[in-house]
């Protein structure tokens, strides 16, 4: 009876331990490891080469921003604190070109530091020095020159853009920039300000339907601004001009 046992017990391990073939699945994904190895290693010296260049730019870059572009901003600041005093008290030839300390103007700054943020933030100011000096077309040139993130100083500047572009009598273009200002603002403050500048532009170009829908604007979305609680004279006003 122990026997029977034995030869049961051995017969049901020999089933288990059956070797299955593998399946066409399991075939294909040998044949990709399979080349995947053979591919790393005919490759490894390329692979490695890319791994160590890689490696290096980037050790580069790191090295050239610590020792060079950080270096410049430092400078840039330096040279830019006494001149926004200028800026500040509106001497605006002295905040653009530097007086007769050696203390070097934004235009300057712009040339030797232009590449920095403190570069880039001098030509914001260049443009509102030109703007209130009465060149409008330079002050056009470094307005769109400079770039930012930040959403209230972007506005701002784009706004500016939009009034050198009244100054120059091309309206439609300043209306354009105008509502970019105001939607870029995306404040009740700032952007009630563009509105009113595109309601009044409209006017000026006898589109009283336009500058209608701007100050319907103004006082739909805005109901609780300041704007908005005289807002019906210039409604009123635009009714009645509305052909």
């Amino acid at each position: 009876m122990h026997s029977k046992f034995i030869k049961n017990y051995l017969r049901t391990m020999a089933k288990k331990s059956k070797i299955t073939e593998p399946t066409q699945a399991e075939k294909n994904v040998g044949e990709i490891l399979s080349k995947t190895d053979q591919f790393v290693e005919s490759h490894l010296k390329l692979i490695i080469t890319v791994v160590i260049a890689i490696i290096l730019v980037v050790v580069a870059i790191i090295g050239v921003r610590q020792v060079y572009f950080i270096p410049k901003e430092r400078e840039a600041e330096t040279a830019m604190y006494p001149i926004e005093r200028y800026f500040s008290s509106q001497q605006w030839n002295l905040a653009l070109n530097g007086d007769s300390l050696g203390n070097s103007g934004f235009l300057q700054i712009i040339d030797d530091y232009g590449f920095t943020k403190t570069g880039n933030l001098a030509k914001a100011y260049s443009g509102i020095c030109f703007y209130h000096l009465g060149d409008y077309d330079s002050a056009l040139q470094y307005l769109k020159e400079y770039k930012s993130k930040d959403i209230i100083m972007s506005s701002a500047i784009t706004g500016m853009i939009g009034d050198c572009y009244v100054e120059l009598k091309e309206f439609e273009k300043a209306i354009d920039y105008f509502k970019k200002a105001a939607n870029k603002a995306n404040s009740s403050l700032m952007s009630l300000t563009y509105l009113k500048k595109v309601a009044v532009t409209y006017e000026s170009l006898g589109n009283y339907k336009e500058a209608l829908n701007a100050y319907n604007t103004i006082k739909n979305k805005y109901p609780e601004s300041q704007e908005a609680s005289n807002i019906d004279k210039y409604i009123e006003r635009a009714k009645g001009s509305v052909k």
